[in-house]
């Protein structure tokens, strides 16, 4: 019992920073991204597959390293207590206007299968909070992001 309660005491002791130590942006992006597909509490192989779309298109990654970056972000995620270690990389190092396609990044995973939870709202809300996005300009990427999945979807 009491390995046990180490491990615990561990998990809730240990540096909640601890695997983006380095300023890691594009972990910090691919835990959110996970983050935001697991609120939910469903984690579709379609979210799954748009994460690893978003990570090739804006890391110009293969399968195999974007499938590696992925892995490692599921896991980090998994242990995480909060997203304000992620946001904050994010913040710090992402000018505003690349920020703001991070939110648009955020929000197509929310979208990919067209229900909006309220935890992924509040999520999101935070998210945008966190990366000094405001309001206005968080409802803004949503809605274009929105016209933008009904276009691919009437081709």
């Amino acid at each position: 019992m009491s390995g046990l309660l180490n491990s615990l005491l561990n998990k809730l002791t240990a540096r909640p920073d601890m695997k983006v130590e380095s300023g890691d942006c594009r972990m910090a992006l691919t835990v959110m991204l996970v983050r935001i597909a697991r609120a939910d509490r469903e984690y579709t192989k379609s979210e799954r597959e748009r994460i690893l779309a978003i990570l090739k298109s804006r890391y110009d990654l293969d399968d195999c390293a974007a499938e590696g970056v992925l892995v490692e972000a599921e896991a980090t995620e998994a242990e995480a207590l909060d997203i304000v270690q992620f946001t904050r990389v994010l913040k710090d190092r992402v000018p505003y206007d690349e920020r703001e396609e991070v939110l648009a990044a955020f929000w197509r995973v929310v979208l990919d299968d067209d229900y909006r939870d309220d935890e992924e709202d509040r999520l999101l809300r935070l998210a945008a909070k966190l990366l000094g996005v405001s309001d206005r300009d968080s409802g803004l990427i949503r809605r274009k992001v929105m016209q933008e999945i009904a276009r691919s979807r009437q081709t």
